[in-house]
Protein backbone atom coordinates (compact mmCIF):
# COMPACT_ATOMS: atom_id res chain seq x y z
CA UNK A 1 0.00 0.00 0.00
CA UNK A 2 1.51 3.49 -1.22
CA UNK A 3 3.47 5.03 1.63
CA UNK A 4 1.84 2.74 3.92
CA UNK A 5 -2.05 4.17 4.09
CA UNK A 6 -0.22 7.87 3.56
CA UNK A 7 -3.95 9.00 3.62
CA UNK A 8 -4.25 8.68 7.33
CA UNK A 9 -1.87 11.44 7.84
CA UNK A 10 -4.87 14.07 6.93
CA UNK A 11 -6.78 13.91 10.51
CA UNK A 12 -9.10 17.32 9.48
CA UNK A 13 -10.88 16.41 6.21
CA UNK A 14 -14.55 15.63 4.72
CA UNK A 15 -16.21 12.77 6.35
CA UNK A 16 -15.46 10.78 2.87
CA UNK A 17 -11.34 10.16 4.30
CA UNK A 18 -13.23 8.29 7.32
CA UNK A 19 -14.90 6.16 4.95
CA UNK A 20 -11.62 5.60 3.27
CA UNK A 21 -9.96 4.81 6.15
CA UNK A 22 -12.37 2.37 7.79
CA UNK A 23 -12.32 0.45 4.58
CA UNK A 24 -8.38 0.21 4.83
CA UNK A 25 -8.56 -0.93 8.06
CA UNK A 26 -11.43 -3.62 7.74
CA UNK A 27 -8.49 -4.25 4.32
CA UNK A 28 -5.59 -4.51 6.71
CA UNK A 29 -7.72 -6.75 9.79
CA UNK A 30 -8.12 -9.61 6.61
CA UNK A 31 -4.23 -9.08 5.04
CA UNK A 32 -3.51 -9.82 8.87
CA UNK A 33 -5.52 -12.62 9.53
CA UNK A 34 -5.18 -14.37 6.20
CA UNK A 35 -1.10 -13.93 6.77
CA UNK A 36 -0.82 -14.65 10.10
CA UNK A 37 -2.25 -18.51 8.99
CA UNK A 38 0.04 -18.80 6.24
CA UNK A 39 3.22 -18.00 8.25
CA UNK A 40 4.99 -20.93 9.41
CA UNK A 41 4.13 -22.80 11.94
CA UNK A 42 7.75 -21.80 14.00
CA UNK A 43 6.62 -17.97 13.77
CA UNK A 44 2.57 -18.44 15.11
CA UNK A 45 2.02 -16.67 18.08
CA UNK A 46 -0.72 -18.91 20.55
CA UNK A 47 -3.90 -16.49 20.80
CA UNK A 48 -3.74 -15.55 24.41
CA UNK A 49 -0.04 -15.08 24.99
CA UNK A 50 1.27 -11.89 24.76
CA UNK A 51 4.50 -10.74 23.60
CA UNK A 52 6.88 -8.07 24.66
CA UNK A 53 7.65 -4.69 23.28
CA UNK A 54 10.33 -5.92 21.71
CA UNK A 55 8.80 -8.65 19.96
CA UNK A 56 5.83 -6.41 19.05
CA UNK A 57 8.05 -4.02 17.33
CA UNK A 58 9.72 -6.83 15.67
CA UNK A 59 6.06 -8.64 14.23
CA UNK A 60 4.90 -5.02 13.07
CA UNK A 61 7.91 -4.16 11.41
CA UNK A 62 8.48 -7.41 9.44
CA UNK A 63 4.60 -7.72 8.25
CA UNK A 64 4.74 -3.87 7.68
CA UNK A 65 7.84 -3.49 5.39
CA UNK A 66 6.76 -7.62 3.94
CA UNK A 67 2.94 -7.02 3.25
CA UNK A 68 2.18 -3.15 2.82
CA UNK A 69 5.32 -1.43 1.85
CA UNK A 70 6.35 -0.81 -2.09
CA UNK A 71 9.45 -2.89 -2.91
CA UNK A 72 12.31 -0.02 -1.91
CA UNK A 73 10.66 1.42 0.54
CA UNK A 74 11.32 0.58 3.97
CA UNK A 75 8.86 1.48 7.28
CA UNK A 76 10.76 2.05 10.90
CA UNK A 77 8.91 1.30 14.20
CA UNK A 78 10.38 3.93 15.85
CA UNK A 79 8.25 3.48 19.55
CA UNK A 80 6.42 1.04 21.56
CA UNK A 81 4.06 2.36 24.20
CA UNK A 82 0.79 0.33 26.16
CA UNK A 83 -2.57 2.39 25.06
CA UNK A 84 -6.15 1.14 25.67
CA UNK A 85 -4.99 -2.18 26.27
CA UNK A 86 -2.74 -2.34 22.75
CA UNK A 87 0.34 -1.77 21.74
CA UNK A 88 0.38 1.76 19.94
CA UNK A 89 3.01 1.94 17.38
CA UNK A 90 4.80 5.28 15.94
CA UNK A 91 6.23 4.19 12.82
CA UNK A 92 8.47 6.46 10.30
CA UNK A 93 7.06 5.76 6.51
CA UNK A 94 8.71 7.52 4.59
CA UNK A 95 9.68 10.98 6.80
CA UNK A 96 6.13 11.00 7.79
CA UNK A 97 4.88 9.39 11.03
CA UNK A 98 1.45 7.41 11.53
CA UNK A 99 0.28 5.70 14.64
CA UNK A 100 -0.86 2.21 14.50
CA UNK A 101 -1.75 -0.39 16.70
CA UNK A 102 -1.04 -4.16 17.14
CA UNK A 103 -3.11 -6.87 19.89
CA UNK A 104 -0.82 -7.46 22.47
CA UNK A 105 -0.69 -10.91 21.36
CA UNK A 106 0.84 -10.00 18.04
CA UNK A 107 -2.36 -11.45 15.89
CA UNK A 108 -4.18 -8.09 14.60
CA UNK A 109 -2.67 -4.79 13.39
CA UNK A 110 -4.61 -1.71 13.36
CA UNK A 111 -3.49 0.57 10.30
CA UNK A 112 -5.15 3.32 11.92
CA UNK A 113 -7.51 3.86 14.82
CA UNK A 114 -10.97 6.07 14.88
CA UNK A 115 -10.95 8.59 17.60
CA UNK A 116 -15.41 8.39 18.41
CA UNK A 117 -15.05 11.76 19.79
CA UNK A 118 -12.86 13.50 17.33
CA UNK A 119 -15.05 12.61 14.74
CA UNK A 120 -18.51 13.12 16.51
CA UNK A 121 -17.10 16.65 17.45
CA UNK A 122 -15.41 17.44 13.39
CA UNK A 123 -19.69 16.13 12.16
CA UNK A 124 -20.59 18.83 14.88
CA UNK A 125 -18.41 21.43 13.71
CA UNK A 126 -19.08 20.75 9.99
CA UNK A 127 -22.78 21.22 10.54
CA UNK A 128 -22.49 24.02 12.40
CA UNK A 129 -20.13 25.61 9.64
CA UNK A 130 -22.75 24.27 6.80
CA UNK A 131 -25.95 25.59 8.83
CA UNK A 132 -24.08 29.02 9.44
CA UNK A 133 -23.36 29.68 5.49
CA UNK A 134 -24.49 33.09 3.94
CA UNK A 135 -27.91 33.46 3.37
CA UNK A 136 -29.75 33.33 -0.55
CA UNK A 137 -30.42 37.03 -1.42
CA UNK A 138 -33.37 38.00 -3.58
CA UNK A 139 -32.24 40.33 -6.12
CA UNK A 140 -35.93 41.65 -7.22
CA UNK A 141 -36.95 44.17 -4.78
CA UNK A 142 -39.94 45.22 -3.40
CA UNK A 143 -42.29 47.28 -1.54
CA UNK A 144 -43.88 44.52 0.05
CA UNK A 145 -42.05 41.29 -1.54
CA UNK A 146 -44.38 38.53 -2.54
CA UNK A 147 -43.54 35.27 -0.85
CA UNK A 148 -45.04 32.16 -2.37
CA UNK A 149 -44.53 28.73 -0.53
CA UNK A 150 -45.18 25.80 -3.24
CA UNK A 151 -45.77 22.66 -0.94
CA UNK A 152 -47.24 19.15 -0.02
CA UNK A 153 -49.44 19.62 3.35
CA UNK A 154 -47.82 15.81 4.03
CA UNK A 155 -43.83 16.17 3.02
CA UNK A 156 -41.69 16.11 5.89
CA UNK A 157 -39.26 18.74 3.99
CA UNK A 158 -42.54 21.51 3.56
CA UNK A 159 -43.29 21.05 7.02
CA UNK A 160 -39.63 21.37 7.92
CA UNK A 161 -39.85 24.48 6.32
CA UNK A 162 -42.74 25.81 7.14
CA UNK A 163 -41.92 25.15 10.74
CA UNK A 164 -38.97 27.70 9.95
CA UNK A 165 -41.58 30.48 8.10
CA UNK A 166 -43.75 30.54 10.88
CA UNK A 167 -42.04 33.15 13.57
CA UNK A 168 -41.24 34.81 10.27
CA UNK A 169 -44.56 35.55 9.55
CA UNK A 170 -45.64 36.39 12.78
CA UNK A 171 -42.60 38.83 12.95
CA UNK A 172 -43.67 40.54 9.68
CA UNK A 173 -47.11 40.22 9.25
CA UNK A 174 -48.43 42.44 6.59
CA UNK A 175 -45.44 43.96 5.48
CA UNK A 176 -45.06 40.89 3.21
CA UNK A 177 -47.60 39.56 0.73
CA UNK A 178 -47.31 35.29 2.10
CA UNK A 179 -49.49 33.09 -0.21
CA UNK A 180 -49.32 29.29 0.49
CA UNK A 181 -49.85 27.88 -2.76
CA UNK A 182 -49.66 23.17 -3.47
CA UNK A 183 -47.58 21.41 -5.78
CA UNK A 184 -49.45 20.26 -8.55
CA UNK A 185 -49.17 16.31 -8.14
CA UNK A 186 -49.57 15.15 -4.24
CA UNK A 187 -47.17 11.61 -3.13
CA UNK A 188 -48.82 10.79 -0.05
CA UNK A 189 -52.36 10.03 -0.72
CA UNK A 190 -55.80 10.65 -0.67
CA UNK A 191 -54.99 12.52 2.58
CA UNK A 192 -52.82 14.88 1.46
CA UNK A 193 -54.93 15.54 -1.19
CA UNK A 194 -57.77 16.21 1.25
CA UNK A 195 -55.61 18.45 3.32
CA UNK A 196 -54.15 20.52 0.64
CA UNK A 197 -58.19 21.52 -0.18
CA UNK A 198 -58.42 22.36 3.48
CA UNK A 199 -55.22 24.45 4.09
CA UNK A 200 -56.39 26.30 0.68
CA UNK A 201 -59.71 26.94 2.28
CA UNK A 202 -57.76 28.26 5.25
CA UNK A 203 -56.39 30.78 3.66
CA UNK A 204 -58.84 31.60 1.41
CA UNK A 205 -62.01 31.80 4.31
CA UNK A 206 -59.86 32.55 7.16
CA UNK A 207 -56.51 34.16 6.05
CA UNK A 208 -55.74 35.89 9.51
CA UNK A 209 -55.83 32.34 11.28
CA UNK A 210 -53.67 30.08 8.55
CA UNK A 211 -50.89 30.79 11.15
CA UNK A 212 -52.79 29.52 14.40
CA UNK A 213 -53.60 26.63 12.22
CA UNK A 214 -50.39 25.40 10.87
CA UNK A 215 -48.98 25.98 14.45
CA UNK A 216 -51.20 23.47 15.32
CA UNK A 217 -51.20 21.05 12.42
CA UNK A 218 -47.17 20.90 11.84
CA UNK A 219 -47.08 19.71 15.61
CA UNK A 220 -49.06 16.25 14.46
CA UNK A 221 -51.55 16.65 11.77
CA UNK A 222 -54.37 16.56 13.50
CA UNK A 223 -57.00 18.44 11.02
CA UNK A 224 -59.81 18.72 13.18
CA UNK A 225 -58.59 19.78 16.02
CA UNK A 226 -56.51 22.31 15.06
CA UNK A 227 -59.42 23.33 13.16
CA UNK A 228 -61.04 24.01 16.31
CA UNK A 229 -58.04 25.31 18.48
CA UNK A 230 -57.98 28.12 15.54
CA UNK A 231 -61.40 28.67 16.10
CA UNK A 232 -61.82 28.67 12.07
CA UNK A 233 -65.86 27.58 10.81
CA UNK A 234 -65.29 24.13 9.73
CA UNK A 235 -68.50 25.11 7.79
CA UNK A 236 -67.18 27.45 5.70
CA UNK A 237 -64.45 25.18 5.12
CA UNK A 238 -66.10 22.60 4.24
CA UNK A 239 -68.36 24.29 1.97
CA UNK A 240 -65.49 25.48 0.38
CA UNK A 241 -63.52 22.23 0.28
CA UNK A 242 -66.57 20.76 -1.50
CA UNK A 243 -66.16 23.80 -4.01
CA UNK A 244 -62.97 23.42 -4.91
CA UNK A 245 -62.36 19.77 -5.23
CA UNK A 246 -65.59 19.95 -7.64
CA UNK A 247 -63.98 23.04 -9.85
CA UNK A 248 -60.57 20.90 -9.96
CA UNK A 249 -61.87 17.16 -10.03
CA UNK A 250 -59.47 16.57 -7.38
CA UNK A 251 -61.23 13.43 -5.79
CA UNK A 252 -62.65 12.19 -8.88
CA UNK A 253 -59.29 12.46 -10.43
CA UNK A 254 -57.92 10.56 -7.71
CA UNK A 255 -60.13 7.45 -7.79
CA UNK A 256 -60.75 7.24 -11.68
CA UNK A 257 -57.06 7.69 -11.65
CA UNK A 258 -56.89 10.61 -14.65
CA UNK A 259 -54.49 13.22 -14.92
CA UNK A 260 -51.84 11.76 -12.57
CA UNK A 261 -48.39 12.52 -12.58
CA UNK A 262 -45.99 9.15 -13.23
CA UNK A 263 -47.48 7.17 -10.05
CA UNK A 264 -48.97 10.56 -8.66
CA UNK A 265 -52.48 12.26 -8.71
CA UNK A 266 -52.36 15.26 -9.81
CA UNK A 267 -53.41 18.63 -7.34
CA UNK A 268 -54.39 21.29 -10.00
CA UNK A 269 -55.65 24.50 -7.66
CA UNK A 270 -51.95 26.17 -8.19
CA UNK A 271 -51.49 24.15 -11.80
CA UNK A 272 -50.89 27.60 -13.96
CA UNK A 273 -48.25 28.67 -11.06
CA UNK A 274 -46.64 25.62 -10.92
CA UNK A 275 -45.88 25.78 -14.53
CA UNK A 276 -44.74 29.74 -14.66
CA UNK A 277 -41.90 28.87 -12.18
CA UNK A 278 -41.28 25.88 -12.99
CA UNK A 279 -42.20 23.72 -9.61
CA UNK A 280 -40.31 20.62 -9.22
CA UNK A 281 -40.19 19.27 -5.89
CA UNK A 282 -41.82 20.79 -2.62
CA UNK A 283 -40.49 22.90 -1.31
CA UNK A 284 -39.96 25.33 -3.56
CA UNK A 285 -39.83 28.91 -2.15
CA UNK A 286 -40.80 32.30 -4.52
CA UNK A 287 -40.03 35.09 -3.37
CA UNK A 288 -40.64 38.05 -6.15
CA UNK A 289 -40.98 35.88 -9.06
CA UNK A 290 -37.43 34.42 -8.03
CA UNK A 291 -37.06 30.53 -6.97
CA UNK A 292 -34.60 31.01 -4.12
CA UNK A 293 -32.69 27.88 -2.27
CA UNK A 294 -32.67 29.35 1.09
CA UNK A 295 -31.81 27.87 4.61
CA UNK A 296 -35.20 26.65 6.61
CA UNK A 297 -34.30 27.82 10.01
CA UNK A 298 -36.22 30.91 11.03
CA UNK A 299 -33.43 33.43 11.34
CA UNK A 300 -32.26 32.82 7.28
CA UNK A 301 -35.79 32.33 6.19
CA UNK A 302 -35.76 36.45 7.61
CA UNK A 303 -32.50 37.38 6.54
CA UNK A 304 -33.73 36.28 2.81
CA UNK A 305 -37.12 37.41 2.62
CA UNK A 306 -36.19 41.24 3.91
CA UNK A 307 -33.37 41.04 1.14
CA UNK A 308 -36.28 41.15 -0.96
CA UNK A 309 -37.78 44.84 0.22
CA UNK A 310 -36.83 48.05 -1.00
CA UNK A 311 -36.13 49.17 1.87
CA UNK A 312 -35.84 46.83 5.02
CA UNK A 313 -38.47 47.26 8.23
CA UNK A 314 -37.37 47.27 11.59
CA UNK A 315 -38.86 43.78 11.96
CA UNK A 316 -35.62 42.99 9.94
CA UNK A 317 -33.55 43.16 12.95
CA UNK A 318 -35.83 40.38 15.17
CA UNK A 319 -33.45 37.90 16.38
CA UNK A 320 -34.71 34.81 15.33
CA UNK A 321 -33.91 30.97 15.96
CA UNK A 322 -30.99 29.70 13.65
CA UNK A 323 -31.79 26.05 14.41
CA UNK A 324 -32.91 24.12 11.87
CA UNK A 325 -36.40 22.77 12.11
CA UNK A 326 -36.54 18.69 12.18
CA UNK A 327 -38.16 17.35 9.19
CA UNK A 328 -41.71 15.96 9.42
CA UNK A 329 -44.15 16.41 12.39
CA UNK A 330 -42.65 17.92 15.36
CA UNK A 331 -41.24 21.12 16.91
CA UNK A 332 -38.05 19.34 17.35
CA UNK A 333 -34.71 20.67 15.77
CA UNK A 334 -32.07 18.52 13.93
CA UNK A 335 -28.36 19.15 13.57
CA UNK A 336 -28.66 18.19 10.02
CA UNK A 337 -28.71 21.54 7.91
CA UNK A 338 -29.02 19.62 4.58
CA UNK A 339 -32.27 20.55 2.44
CA UNK A 340 -34.12 18.02 0.75
CA UNK A 341 -37.60 17.77 -0.98
CA UNK A 342 -40.11 15.44 -1.67
CA UNK A 343 -39.68 15.27 -5.68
Amino acid sequence: MKKFLSAFKQKKTSPTIWIIIALLIIAGLIISLTLVKDRDEKNIIKPGKNISVEEAKEVATNFINTYLMQPGSEAIVKDVVTEYGLYKLSIDVTSDLVESYLTKDGRLFFPQALDIKEIEEYVMNNNSSASQTPSATVTTKNDKPVVELFVMSYCPYSIQIEKGLLSVLETLGDKIDFQLKFCNYAMHGEQELQENLIQYCVQKEAPTKLGAYLNCFLEAGETSACLSEAKINEKAINNCVTKTDKEFKVTANFKNQVDYQGSFPSFNVHKDDNLKYSVGGSPTLIINGENIQSNRDSASLLTTICSAFNEQPAECQAALSSASPSAGFGFGTSSNSANYDCN
